[in-house]
């Protein structure tokens, strides 16, 4: 059976991405949300500025989740005008890589596909691709310090910006469900389409690359946990790094290894991952250790952390999908182990991790 999905004009803007909103991307991505930002802002009523705009400090910034939540800070998509709702997605595009936006607009046309699959269940889930919130805290400008909520159900994206600069970019979050489509759904949801696929398989690559005494190592559970670590809490996990630290593979298996980190940091775009990738360089990937829980089979739970001094990568795909297929539903996060949502980064002058 075929979906029709995204039943409004994002499906358009959203298609025309890469022309319509190419002239964000000559610029810093800092500056670039600037620019985005303070248009979204001039196309909103006084009504809808109560919802969108409030102060930097507000609890609510620090405030994040990516599961199905009644309500959540910011003004949703469902609230806006046409005109508005591309002036959003201009914003979503300028604060992401054309691999990030393609991401981040197909998991919000995933919620079509699971009203579909869940309409005859009584779980009491909204899913709609129209519930997605952006929030701003602060006044956007490029002589201010000032932060950005875009979030929903598998996507939470948290940025500060100050003074034109990207200065914080965490929590990252990125979900899919399904994580591999078993039917065809028309469109570009044909059978097979995985949103997040190179996280996993390239994941998978490296496992199975290890010799046993390498996978000895780098498998510390048999029994993958049920979901990412400290999910919703402002700060990031802070256990020490566990697994099979990269000085212990071979080159080929260090290529995959950075590799996979590239998957996570060109969600961004290029200077803001080029910063995050910088950092990892001056530590060393030496030491970054890589972890492994679960099944080594892709239907059965599983679960990995990348992990350094100064960045966390954690993947769990161990819940079924919404038609009741394994290990078929994948959440992603990159962490700041300096802070997230520039916190401790403020107080140190210094962004490291991103």
């Amino acid at each position: 059976m075929k979906y029709r999905l995204f039943g409004f004009a994002l499906v358009a803007v959203a298609l025309c991405s890469a022309a319509g909103f190419s002239y964000l991307k000559v610029a810093s991505a800092g500056a670039a949300m600037t620019t985005a930002a303070e248009a979204f802002v001039k196309t909103l009523n006084e009504d809808q500025k109560g919802k969108a705009l409030m102060a930097y400090d507000a609890p609510a910034r620090t405030d994040w989740h990516y599961i199905p939540k009644p309500t959540r800070k910011g003004l949703q998509i469902k609230e806006m005008t046409d005109a508005q709702r591309t002036a959003a997605l201009e914003l979503l595009n300028s604060a992401l890589s054309a691999v990030g936006y393609g991401k981040a607009t197909k998991i919000m046309e995933l919620e079509s596909i699971l009203h579909e699959l869940e309409k005859n269940k009584t779980n009491g889930m909204i899913r709609d691709p129209l519930r997605y919130y952006f929030t701003l805290f602060g006044q956007p400008g490029g002589d201010a310090r000032w932060g950005l909520s875009i979030e929903g159900h598998h996507l939470s994206l948290n940025f500060v910006v100050d003074h034109n600069r990207v200065a914080s970019s965490t929590p990252t979050f990125f979900g899919a469900n399904p994580a591999v489509l078993l039917a065809d759904y028309g469109g570009d949801f044909k059978k097979g389409v995985r949103v997040l696929a190179k996280e996993e398989e390239l994941a998978f690559d490296l496992l199975r690359s290890l010799t046993p005494e390498q996978r000895a190592k780098a498998v510390v559970a048999d029994k993958a946990p049920s979901d990412v670590r400290d999910a919703g809490k402002a700060t990031p996990p802070n256990s020490p790094a566990v697994g099979l630290a990269a000085s212990e593979m071979t080159k080929p298996q260090v290529l995959i290894l950075r590799a996979l980190i590239d998957v996570y940091a060109h969600n961004l775009p290029s200077d803001v991952a080029e910063e995050r990738l910088s950092a990892i360089e001056k530590e060393g990937y030496g030491e970054i250790k890589f972890c492994w829980s679960g099944g080594d089979k892709s239907d059965v739970g599983h679960d990995y952390r990348v992990q350094g001094k100064t960045f966390l990568i954690e993947f769990n795909n161990t819940q079924p999908d919404s038609a009741g297929n394994l290990a078929n539903h994948v959440h992603t996060v990159w962490h700041n182990l300096a802070g997230n949502f520039g916190n401790e980064v403020k107080a140190a002058g210094a962004t490291p991790g991103k």
